[in-house]
């Protein structure tokens, strides 16, 4: 895929979306404005934001918010999901209006989708009837919000219902030759929308300016805070080593399950065992393959993973209408503190669900399980509610204001299952509150309850491209946190996300992570490999050196059983010569598809030989055993 077209588009789209919707605030803000007479209430929530968050932090959410909308229904026009073109014009034209705005203009209504409240105003723009400066730009506001709030329906994570005010800023101007939806149709062509890759891409490229500015920030000794966290840490992950990770977890955990498994044929980047293995997670059927990402972003380690467990549920027989369901019910789970990416991680699920079942969005139970770690806390009084008579008070307030400062922490909060359970019991029992002044407080309980049985529970699989920040850049909040909690893992985001993938995995179960080689070899990283070279077994590695994040460091994909088994051998691939080498992705790729390039079979017992306990491999004999002790010289090349 051809990503410049992507980039320059999506930065693009990132500026003009929010000079517009600045424009729609100050319109909906001002004085005796249409929207203050027609939808005060709303306007009130409006107003009630930008007093909390501030007015550039609503522009920027809010701008955010209808690009993901307008690339969600561009990419379902293209794929042909809609019964008429939301942004695109009918099937077959190139160029013109989008095909429901042209529809209305010869009086053609969806009225299972445009409210009778809608018809009448949409038609008076369009005949002249209802004056306006713009009349076919607000009609089609007007059918864009309808459209939306069916859509919500369905995917209630990417369309909001009725009366929030995203439909007081609905962007203008997006009809005209050259705007933003002519612009949107040119890029996500259909052969671009074949791959629900586009998504992901689309997300890192609309955030690459605000992750400049937080960049910038940092030189200037500025910390990241939880509205920088996101942009600063995002980094999108190459699909080989997508598919590396997840073929080498989830499909190698099928595979050691039923070893006749046809799987095997279309993982064109697994690594076979080298040593026969027993001791491994014994599952019965797919549905036991649970699989999360922690830090999931847009979705793109869960969309293939999605693509595996479809395989897998097909060889056990399974009916094809009915496995993308099962998968969502059973199987995938994320985890991601922007809202905006969860949202696009939910959406690019569902429509690997759409692609396999024409029937998907007939199926209301069936949505993917995204949860956006958001933070909630709870003043005295409201614990008052939630506390139980004669209990740990002090146990019970940790619990509940745990979630303080989730878009802070996010994955890396800690819930006890136990308390996660009886959290859950005493709301059961406040059910007949759920009508009372206490409306509010329970309905945030539940989801803070929600959050902890997320984040409680354990996996078969573990797979991520974490957050990476270093100790200088962390705010004291986040610095403390790290201190506390992770101490092994405190240098940084990373390497914390690397102590709770092992937290998040069953005995026996696996987890694979791409993140950068400093962990490897570095004192500060010590405490750490020494702890997971003593409980658990590094089952592969693939040293990718420069050039799958750019230019400046370089990076580092391996998978791990949680389960130690200090003699078994792992294997473990350089595909590179020099650590300053920078080559492109596909010539990295291509280096692995080299069975003889750089690859080393070593017995994780090697690596306790070595002061400091480094995670080394050289070159005294490739394809075949190394001792560490065999040559000092050689090892100390080999270093990250």
């Amino acid at each position: 895929m051809d990503t410049k077209p992507l980039e320059n588009f999506a930065k693009a789209a990132r500026r003009e979306l929010l000079v517009a919707v600045e424009a729609r605030v100050s319109t909906v803000l001002a004085a005796g404005s249409v929207a203050r007479s027609e939808r005060a209430e709303t306007v009130r929530f409006l107003e009630s934001d930008i007093a909390e968050h501030g007015r550039g932090h609503v522009i920027d959410r809010v701008a955010y918010t209808w690009f993901n909308r307008l690339i969600a229904l561009r990419f379902m026009d293209a794929r042909g999901y809609t019964d008429a073109g939301v942004v695109s014009p009918a099937s077959g034209q190139d160029h013109g209006q989008p095909e429901i705005l042209a529809d209305a203009k010869r009086g053609v209504l969806d009225s299972e989708v445009v409210s009778a409240r809608a018809h009448e105003p949409i038609i008076g723009l369009l005949d002249g009837t209802r004056r306006s400066t713009d009349a076919e730009g607000e009609a089609y506001a007007l059918l864009l919000t309808e459209y939306c709030r069916h859509w919500h329906t369905m995917m209630p994570f990417m369309f909001e219902a009725e009366g929030a005010y995203t439909e007081l800023l609905v962007p203008t101007g997006m009809l005209a030759d050259g705007a933003l939806l002519a612009r949107a149709r040119e890029v996500l062509t259909e052969d671009v929308c074949d791959d629900v890759e586009v998504i992901g891409w689309l997300y890192q490229f609309y955030i690459s300016e605000r992750k400049d500015e937080v960049f910038a920030g940092f030189k200037k000794k500025k910390k990241a805070g939880a509205d920088e966290i996101p942009a600063a840490t995002q980094l999108f992950t190459p699909h080989w080593i997508v598919r590396y990770l997840l073929e080498n977890s989830l499909g190698r955990l099928w595979m050691l399950n039923r070893p006749a498994s046809r799987l095997v044929e279309q993982m064109d980047y697994y690594i076979a065992p080298i040593d026969e293995e027993t001791d491994f997670l014994k599952v019965s059927g797919p549905e036991e393959l649970t699989v999360i990402d922690p830090a999931c972003g847009s979705g793109h380690m869960l969309t293939y993973a999605f693509d595996l467990l479809y395989a897998i549920y097909e060889e056990e027989g399974h009916a094809p209408s009915e496995i993308p369901s099962l998968i969502l019910a059973h199987n995938l789970h994320g985890a991601e503190i922007d809202p905006r990416a969860g949202s696009l991680a939910a959406f690019a699920l569902t429509m690997k669900a759409r692609a396999k079942d024409r029937r998907f969005f007939t199926r209301s139970d069936a949505q993917p399980k995204i949860c956006v770690i958001e933070p909630i806390s709870f003043t005295p009084d409201e614990l008052d509610v939630l506390i139980t008579k004669g209990g740990d008070r002090d146990a019970e307030e940790a619990f509940w204001n745990q979630f303080r400062d989730a878009d802070t922490f996010g994955s890396l909060i800690q819930p006890d299952a136990d308390a996660t359970a009886q959290a859950a019991v005493v709301l059961e029992g406040l059910k007949d509150q759920e009508e009372t002044f206490y409306y509010d407080t329970l309905f945030r309980a539940r989801r803070s309850v929600a959050q902890a049985e997320v984040l409680s529970r354990q996996y078969s699989v573990v797979t991520a491209n974490p957050p990476y920040m270093g100790g200088k850049q962390m705010s004291a909040l986040l610095s403390q946190f790290m201190k506390e909690k992770y101490p092994t893992g405190k240098a940084d985001l990373m390497a914390a996300f690397m102590v709770r993938a092992q937290e998040l995995t069953v005995r026996r179960g696996t987890w694979g992570m791409i993140n950068l080689p400093s962990w490897m070899s570095l004192k500060s990283f010590e405490d750490l490999r020494h702890d997971l070279l003593e409980g658990q077994r590094i089952v592969s590695m693939v040293h990718l050196g420069r050039g799958i994040f750019g230019s400046d460091f370089g990076s580092v994909a391996f998978v791990i059983d949680n389960a130690p088994a200090k003699s078994a051998r792992g294997v473990y691939r350089r595909l590179f010569e020099q650590h300053v080498d920078v080559r492109s992705v596909p010539a990295i790729e291509a280096l692995f598809h080299d069975p003889t390039y750089n690859r080393y079979e070593v017995a994780q017992s090697d690596f306790a030989a070595i002061p400091g306990s480094p995670v080394v491999y050289g070159s005294v004999k490739r394809c075949g055993r190394f001792s560490p002790l065999a040559s000092r010289s050689a090892l100390l090349l080999r270093w990250p």
